[in-house]
C-alpha cells in the first residue's frame, strides 16, 4: 500500500458519520432550516430550534431506519426491491 494513503480505522463499524455533534442527516435538516430561516427570518428562528428538536428526539426515540419507513408510508420515497405499500397479498 502506498505511504499517505492511510486512514484511522473506525472502532464501531456501525457508527455513524459525525460533523460536530451531528449525524449526517440531523446536519441537513440543520442547514436546511438554518437556509430557510435565514431567508424568510422572523418567526423562522422559533420554528428552526423547534424542528430540529423534535427531529432529533424522534430518531433517538425510535429503532433505526423509522424516518425512511415513514417516508416510505407516506409516498415520498421508494424502497427499491420491497413491494407496495398497500400490498395484501404476495405470491412467490
Amino acid at each position: 500500500m502506498a505511504e499517505g494513503f492511510t486512514r484511522k480505522f473506525p472502532q464501531y463499524l456501525s457508527k455513524p458519520f459525525q460533523i460536530l455533534w451531528f449525524e449526517i442527516d440531523e446536519l441537513v435538516i440543520f442547514l436546511f432550516c438554518l437556509t430557510a430561516t435565514l431567508i424568510y427570518g422572523k418567526w423562522m428562528w422559533i420554528v428552526f430550534p423547534v424542528v430540529q428538536y423534535f427531529y432529533t428526539r424522534t430518531k433517538r426515540n425510535n429503532a433505526r431506519g423509522f424516518l425512511k419507513h415513514i417516508l416510505y408510508v407516506l409516498g415520498f420515497i421508494q424502497m427499491k426491491n420491497y413491494p407496495d405499500y398497500f400490498q395484501k397479498e404476495f405470491h412467490e
